[in-house]
């Protein structure tokens, strides 16, 4: 019997799909006919898992390793002479100008001693928690391609989201709130849009829920316009009660297509949203040392036209505390953008023009906020089973790009890791002396090796996480990948 079959027999339309829910969460249900993870009776997955959550910090444009988190005193000593690679460099545009070094001083920070940058300084309160990934590689230095690779790894579109694979394998844990949830840059959207939170071949209700905390209607279309008056919500529960004779009979016609329970699904989901996302949204009800902690506790009505640290503060810093809101009532997978495409004055990590005016206010900002979630959920013990992972789409240049800014770096990068059976206070795979490349290029770390660790530490095996499309045996990882053990607790 498939999933849609069980459903109409067990009471059908939305009341047999309560229960199938219900059964999914307890493990008691297997995954649907279009493939996923079969649960067994106890709900067990492919291992013991250390984390139930993700939370995906992402900054779109190019964050520069080499200013931030990668510290390089060969840069300080090279300063201002000839660069020179000791091979032939593609660059995106004229990025070959002379070595430029930090544009900002590193300090130690923790028991550690990690070297950060002083416009990432408020990551040293949480620096020993952290795992930094210093050798990070790309396949191209194009913003759309290399930003698609880290959010579905795969380069071109047409493949569903990391967020999509972990709704999709491990299901809701909320019967009130999408398992998949995006925090946009509220300035704008990074490069391809939609397309980085897409469920694609997966059924749709596991693409990412967009959720713009700083905008009057959060979730779009959740709520009926207010100048639709004759919008009842006895209308909205007969509507309900004729959609769902409709899609008996359109069930009925079509036996063994299981799309429909995925449009169901949706319609009841956002029924339920309608009840639990003001709420989950609300951070008026926090502390006032809360608020202080992630930078809201005194909010101006308006901010400078130029960027500036307190705007990226607030703008990433209520998304980050929203995060922690979704994640304690059962939101599975958060992400949460840094930055928009391409715009003037630029709000996003691009920096070809001026590294030090652009990414200044964005890289204070994302660290206050940064740290908060984490010292938060460490407060309230999420961040004992939830992932804090932080990436970008490539790094940027060692060398000078019109004598202020940098072009971009697919050949090295850094990411970095906290929380849910993650190593703490390691630094993983160097680069080298200039942050070029990775100092061992014959082992460089790859998108699907951090996408692979991700899984692992959720309890799945990325290589065993399938669906069957076009013939081919798809999943999150391709058919690379491996665990980075070293990064495990």
């Amino acid at each position: 019997m498939n999933r849609r079959d069980f459903l109409w027999q067990s009471g059908g339309g939305l009341g047999g799909l309560a229960l199938a829910s219900l059964l999914g969460a307890d493990g008691l249900l297997a995954a649907d006919a279009t493939g996923g993870l079969k649960l067994r009776p106890d709900g067990g997955l492919h291992h013991a898992p250390k984390a139930k959550r993700v939370v995906q910090l992402f900054m779109a444009g190019g964050a520069s390793h080499v200013d931030l988190f990668d510290f390089k005193p060969e840069l300080v000593k090279r300063d201002g002479k000839p660069s020179s690679f000791g091979e032939k460099v593609e660059t995106f545009q004229d990025g070959l100008g002379p070595w430029l070094r930090p544009l900002w001083d590193f300090k130690p920070y923790g028991r550690t001693g990690k070297m950060l940058s002083d416009v990432v300084a408020p990551l040293g309160t949480v620096v020993d928690d952290v795992a930094f990934i210093h050798n990070m590689v790309g396949k191209t230095g194009v913003h759309s391609q290399g930003t698609l690779l880290q959010t579905t790894g795969f380069n071109r579109p047409g493949f569903p989201s990391m967020g999509s694979w972990v709704s999709y394998g491990l299901g809701r844990m909320s019967d009130d709130l999408p398992s998949f949830v995006v925090l946009p840059d509220p300035r704008g959207l990074a490069s391809n849009g939609s397309k980085n939170w897409d469920a694609a071949f997966l059924p749709s209700r596991h693409q990412g829920t967009v959720v713009d905390p700083s905008a009057k209607r959060p979730i779009a279309d959740l709520f009926p316009d207010d100048r639709v008056a004759f919008a009842t919500r006895a209308g909205d529960e007969a509507g309900v009660a004729l959609l769902n004779r409709l899609n008996r009979a359109h069930a009925d016609l079509r036996p063994g297509d299981d799309r429909l329970d995925g449009r169901i699904q949706s319609y009841e989901l956002a029924a339920r949203m309608q009840l639990a996302a003001p709420e989950a949204l609300d951070i008026s009800k926090e502390s006032p040392e809360v608020l202080k902690l992630y930078g809201l506790d005194h909010v101006p009505n308006s901010f400078p036209a130029e960027i500036n640290d307190r705007e990226e503060t607030i703008v990433f810093g209520r998304r980050c505390l929203v995060a922690r809101r979704l994640l304690e009532r059962g939101v599975r997978f958060v992400q949460i953008w840094s930055g928009n495409d391409n715009g003037f004055p630029r709000r996003n990590w691009d920096s070809h023009e001026d590294v030090r005016r652009d990414h200044g206010p964005l890289a204070l900002g994302m660290a206050r906020g940064a740290s908060a979630l984490i010292q938060d959920l460490k407060r309230t013990g999420l961040l004992d089973d939830t992932i804090v992972l932080w990436t970008t789409e490539f790094g940027r240049m060692p060398s000078s790009q019109g004598g202020k800014g940098r072009d971009h770096n697919p050949h090295c990068f850094t990411s970095w890791m906290v929380g849910g059976g993650v190593r703490p206070g390691v630094s993983y795979g160097p680069s080298d002396e200039t942050g070029f490349k990775p100092l061992d290029r014959s082992s460089p770390t790859e998108v699907y090796d951090l996408h692979a660790t991700i899984l692992h530490l959720l309890g799945v095996d990325h290589t065993r996480l399938t669906v069957r499309n076009n013939g081919v045996d798809r999943r999150l990882t391709d058919v690379h990948g491996h665990v980075i053990r070293d990064l495990l607790a």
